[in-house]
């Protein structure tokens, strides 16, 4: 091919992603009614195991489920249903991010609790976890950090389903000259994802909302990403709501004098990506902190950190921290419902990674296992 047969495919595949997005756009406006999961008599969490250490944590996980909703569990009000076949070998070998099969099966579900899956490094094959979020439609990705002896209790929404990642296995190039990527901000999927984090800051007592962008760099998507936040921070009067440029504010996630101060964050999906990551290592690291993927009809609830395959072909795969998909077993709960018992489980798990820092990871050294740690927290409920 010429470069001029390059270009003009390019073209064609431009124009497909915009007639898409546009598309996808007015779904959006057109919205949903959300699920309310008091009115229910039945919810469905799928548990999905995923790759590395996935199914290793997630086997204590739904250990931990099974005890902490006993009674609903028991009575029918809860089903835990398992889903398979989300695992990079199943994957690749049908070249689908998330294969027809288990799409299906965890549509069925109401909320799924989910471990790490692995994503290819080059190709095409997406990140499972984007195309779950796209699929799903679950727009706001949510992830709490708390340091309390540093007064630091920060939420972060993280745009879920736009940004560089949903378009980011479909760049174009002219092969050995140049490549490019793509993303895309809508009106629509930015305005709910600021109307999220704004109705938390109001609900939860917080005055103040970090708008995080690079605005004065991409200035159409980030631009109108700021543009939309503050359109909407105008319904809020008593929540302030400020900009930051997303450089800075990593620098002042490690400044001391003044990361206190911050309440509520509102990004777009890389930079959450990237900031929630440096967040967690300031609480503890990243095998602390639980995510949650929020939308109208579904949501999905994960570790932030990854499959960890260098744990696993070290032979230390039994010795993975469960503390991240534990917190975040204990955001699911709290979403669908059971808050005394989602309280409950915070209670434990507070006291659990404390001593966790004094005892149990010393004793990682001396055989201290996934499960052993599993042992611990759920002899406390």
């Amino acid at each position: 091919m010429t470069n001029k047969d390059y270009i003009e495919k390019a073209c064609q595949q431009f124009k497909s992603l915009m007639e898409e997005q546009l598309e996808r756009q007015e779904r959006m406006e057109a919205g949903s009614a959300p699920k309310d999961f008091a009115a229910m008599e039945k919810i469905t969490i799928g548990i999905v195991g995923g790759d590395g250490i996935g199914p290793i944590i997630m086997e204590q996980a739904e250990r931990l489920l099974r005890v902490s909703l006993a009674e609903e569990i028991s009575a029918g009000r809860v089903v835990l249903k398992q889903i398979e076949g989300l695992t990079i070998e199943n994957r690749t070998a049908l070249g689908k991010a998330v294969p027809d099969d288990v799409l299906a099966a965890i549509k069925e579900c109401d909320v799924l609790l989910k471990g790490p899956t692995t994503t290819p490094k080059g190709g095409t094959l997406e990140s499972a976890n984007v195309t779950l979020r796209r699929e799903l439609d679950l727009y706001a990705n949510v992830r709490p950090v708390q340091v309390p002896e540093e007064r630091i209790d920060w939420i972060f929404y993280r745009e879920n389903t736009e940004g560089e990642y949903v378009l980011g296995s479909r760049g174009v190039e002219i092969p050995g000259k140049l490549s490019m990527d793509f993303k895309v901000t809508t009106e629509a999927g930015t305005r709910r994802i600021a109307k999220a984090a704004f109705d938390y800051a109001a609900a939860n007592g917080k005055d103040n909302v970090a708008i995080v962008t690079k605005a004065n760099i991409m200035k159409k998507t980030d631009g109108n990403f700021t543009r939309i936040c503050h359109e909407v921070a105008a319904d809020y009067p008593g929540i302030k709501a400020d900009d930051w440029y997303i450089d800075i504010m990593t620098a002042n996630l490690v400044n001391k004098d003044i990361r206190s101060s911050f309440q509520v964050f509102v990004l777009p999906n890389l930079y959450g990506d990237i900031i929630t990551d440096e967040a967690a290592e300031i609480q503890g690291g990243v095998g602390t902190a639980g995510s949650a993927n929020m939308g109208d009809q579904y949501a999905m609830f994960e570790a932030i950190h990854g499959s960890a395959p260098r744990m696993m072909e070290d032979g230390l795969g039994d010795y993975a921290n469960p503390s991240s998909i534990f917190k975040a077993a204990e955001m699911m709960i709290r979403h669908i419902g059971f808050t005394a018992k989602a309280d409950k489980l915070a209670a434990v798990l507070e006291e659990c990674c404390e001593k966790e820092k004094k005892v149990v990871v010393t004793g990682f050294a001396d055989g201290a296992t996934c499960k052993a740690f599993a042992d611990y927290v759920i002899g406390k409920l």
